[in-house]
């Protein structure tokens, strides 16, 4: 299920004061050396910018050097992963970079450009975040090749783990996100876990945490946000689950040591196996936008007109491929279908009180934001257990859990081989 909104990379862009410039000496000066290929001081200030400014965190000297350690090592590991993609032949195209900028924008009600021109004002270089999506696109068809055959399990295989589910009916299972770390080498372990540490105090303080984990972690649920979807114990390393089982919904563990590293976790939902049910809609959304904000004793001419053209839209819609042909004629950005939606998921509750009582197919009065209007209208509903084990989910959580032991495997060969180089910073 698509949910109306997921936060996954940037949420909105700050223009926040910017810490001074360094020279062009200090910004080329070599910080590593990966089996041949360089990290920059200016490669580590352009992802430690980019992850200060999705978080929110001030752009100050003091909160970029406290991020320099881990964005170092990340940057060095990325290298390593970028050099296997390319050594396999595995393509990432400029499309596929652009496509995976296009989804950040949409999830986000960006325009198409809209987060590039964000980052632009913000100090940061749209390259930096280019080459980040370009190593996890690529990272991740790499795993999946070297998975072979494993990544396409058998009816026999699909079977056995939907029975084992349906057989924990009754029993809880968690909605969890993770962060994961990687502690190669036991003399930084306690470096690794300052960092860790540092993290788990941002979130607890506000960062998203699907923000902190595309940023620093090392799982391959990094390009989701961190989302491991629903689990259960089993799924879990066994500390993990054991703090998991006692958090209340919407905390942030600790640094939770691991093998191979540590391991941040968020509880978004508990709920038992096989016992969700959950009313189910899909709607359709006409945005009216405003070309200036909003001043409710003042509005403007243009917007005075959009109020008019939703409230036509309100009066004459009937069905939901009328909504569609609205939204067209609009020239919104925004999507005119947001998929399938939980109906108690929907914020702010006036909102989901609204759709709750809306007849199909018609149209809602209009509802009036800060920067535009917005008509919904519901095209269906229906009561849905959604704790049930389907063949599609079960495949790509057999999938997801054999891709995440080989990545972490061949970062770990690919640590060990390498001829890394630091010089000093």
């Amino acid at each position: 299920m698509r949910p109306l909104a997921r936060a996954l990379l940037v949420a909105s862009v700050l223009l926040l004061p910017l810490a001074a410039p360094a020279t062009a000496q200090e910004t080329n000066r070599i910080v590593a050396v990966v089996n041949g290929d360089i990290v920059t001081r200016a490669d580590i200030e352009g992802r430690r910018r980019l992850f200060a400014i999705n978080a929110g965190l001030p752009v100050s000297p003091e909160v970029l050097n406290r991020l320099t350690p881990q964005v170092t090592r990340l940057l060095i590991d990325e290298r390593l992963r970028m050099q296997e993609v390319q050594r396999r032949r595995v393509a990432v195209t400029d499309e596929d970079v652009a496509n995976a900028l296009g989804d950040i924008e949409r999830r986000n009600n960006l325009p198409p450009g809209g987060l590039v021109a964000q980052l632009r004002r913000a100090g940061v270089e749209p390259r930096v975040l280019y080459d980040q999506l370009r190593v996890q696109i690529g990272w991740s068809r790499l795993i999946r090749a070297l998975l072979g055959a494993q990544a396409q399990p058998g009816q026999a295989e699909v079977a056995d783990f939907i029975a084992a589910h349906r057989a924990r009916t009754g029993q809880p299972e968690f909605l969890v996100s993770e962060i994961f770390v990687p502690v190669d080498n036991p003399g930084e372990e306690a470096e690794v876990r300052r960092f860790v540490e540092d993290v788990v105090s941002q979130l607890r303080a506000g960062v998203p945490f699907p923000v902190a984990a595309t940023q620093f972690s090392q799982s391959q649920t990094a390009l989701q946000g961190g989302d491991l979807g629903w689990v259960g114990t089993e799924a879990l390393d066994p500390e993990v689950a054991r703090v998991v089982t006692q958090m209340p919904a919407g905390a942030v563990s600790g640094a939770i040591r691991v093998p191979g590293g540590f391991q941040i976790v968020t509880l978004r939902q508990r709920r038992e196996v096989g016992r969700d049910e959950a009313t189910i809609i899909t709607l359709r959304q006409v945005f009216f936008p405003f070309t200036s904000q909003l001043n409710p004793e003042l509005p403007t001419q243009q917007q005075i007109e959009q109020l008019e053209r939703a409230r036509a839209l309100n009066e004459r819609a009937r069905g939901c491929p009328a909504m569609e042909a609205a939204s067209r004629a609009t020239g919104s950005d925004r999507p005119v279908d947001p998929g399938e939606v939980r109906l108690d998921a929907l914020n702010p509750p006036q909102l989901r009180q609204l759709v709750a009582g809306l007849p199909l197919g018609r149209a809602s009065e209009p509802i009036i934001a800060p920067d535009g209007i917005v008509v919904i209208m519901v095209c269906s509903r229906e009561r849905r257990n959604e704790a049930e084990m389907t063949p599609e989910l079960a495949r790509a959580t057999i999938v997801r859990e054999r891709a995440e032991l080989l990545s972490r495997q061949v970062q770990r060969d690919l640590r060990r081989r390498a001829q890394i180089e630091m010089r000093r910073s």
